[in-house]
């Protein structure tokens, strides 16, 4: 049993931050590098990793944060409140406008989200840990995502259409998110951050609660790699059936992220949990102020885009453009670099929050 902090875990949580800003601050969205975007529907870029990467720490935090915690109202009352922070800072994002009426129209306000899909999971997720055992987590994991499939893929809609993964008017995902948030979508016709998709999200974070307590294990290293080998096959295999898509959050991409997931943070956890190694620790740095960082970099980059400088730029096609465009360099490398420096903007951030001793938990 650790008496410490997990390195790789920290570490591993900081890094999937950096990647955050990394993969949602383009110089510009006309020129990027094909494996900084996700999939257009169906498929798998790195990029697609990184937010069910996120939602599988919450669950390994979630673990070691709650392991020893009464099923008591004190207990769910931190968590409704952290639940509702998370929920409420992600709004707020959608809603704010840097300039008046300072906030955006509500008939067509996006009312979920990143923040909003986390603050949900880790409730659910939470709750869950707090009343099951390991075995029950795994059969209410495994009961999600049988179930999903079979929802999406054979249950005929209202009107007699017969079910599809596709983007198409036909989807279950993208059919409830259309009538019951109608206008309130990322885009008109679905949400990656939906309603449906909402449910085995939920198990990416349980089967993070699951690798909490594998962690938890002297031989982790050994149990680490023979899930990540459990989770990848079982998830290429379900691919067959159910394509993997973070669009719709199937199960098969549940599967294969995790798989990612698991065995990227045994590779990490080796070198510098077992071997001792000391690495990276700038993002650890960024790790323990992941929510705060990740909050502010969407606040100031909406800021960014909103803000107009002589009635024709924003302020952060201004920046872009004179900074980063040069004729002897690539759009998509000019647009790169931008990037990496937003990302060193924050890790930096990260690094003196954590100098000045500033953790701020939400």
């Amino acid at each position: 049993m650790f008496k410490k902090r997990i390195e790789s875990v920290d570490f591993l949580r900081g890094l999937t931050v950096a990647l955050m800003i990394l993969v949602n601050t383009p110089g510009t969205w006309n020129a990027v590098y094909s494996p900084l975007l996700h999939a257009t529907w169906h498929g798998l870029t790195p990029t697609d990793l990184i937010f069910p990467f996120f939602l599988f720490i919450v669950g390994i935090s979630i673990y070691f944060a709650y392991k020893r915690s009464e099923n008591s109202k004190t207990t769910y009352k931190k968590i409704t409140i952290r639940s509702l922070k998370l929920f409420g800072l992600g709004l707020f994002l959608n809603l704010f406008l840097p300039y008046i009426p300072f906030f955006n129209d509500f008939e067509t306000l996006r009312f979920f989200g990143v923040l909003q899909r986390i603050g949900i999971v880790f409730f659910i997720s939470a709750i869950l840990y707090l009343n099951f055992n390991w075995k029950y987590l795994f059969g209410i994991a495994l009961l999600i995502l049988v179930s999903y499939w079979l929802f999406l893929g054979f249950v005929p809609l209202p009107n007699g259409t017969l079910p599809s993964f596709d983007r198409a008017p036909n989807n279950w995902a993208n059919y409830i998110d259309l009538t019951i948030l109608g206008k309130h979508m990322w885009q008109v016709d679905y949400d990656p951050e939906g309603v449906l998709s909402t449910l085995p999200a939920i198990v990416t974070c349980i089967y993070g609660i699951l690798i909490g307590k594998l962690l938890d294990n002297h031989n982790a290293i050994k149990y680490l790699i023979l899930a990540a080998v459990t989770f990848l096959v079982s998830g290429y295999i379900f691919n067959i059936w159910f394509p993997i898509n973070k669009a719709i959050w199937s199960s098969s991409f549940v599967l294969v992220t995790s798989g990612w997931a698991t065995l990227i943070l045994a590779f990490i956890y080796y070198l510098k949990d077992i071997k001792g190694l000391k690495f990276g620790n700038i993002f650890k740095y960024v790790g323990m102020n992941a929510i705060t960082i990740y909050f502010l970099s969407s606040f100031i980059s909406k800021t960014m885009y909103l803000i107009k400088i002589g009635g024709q730029h924003t302020l952060h096609n201004f920046l872009y453009e004179t900074i980063f465009v040069h004729s002897f360099l690539s759009a998509n490398f000019s647009s790169l670099l931008y990037g990496l420096t937003a990302v060193f903007f924050y890790v930096g951030l990260g690094y003196i929050m954590f100098k000045k001793k500033i953790f701020i938990k939400v």
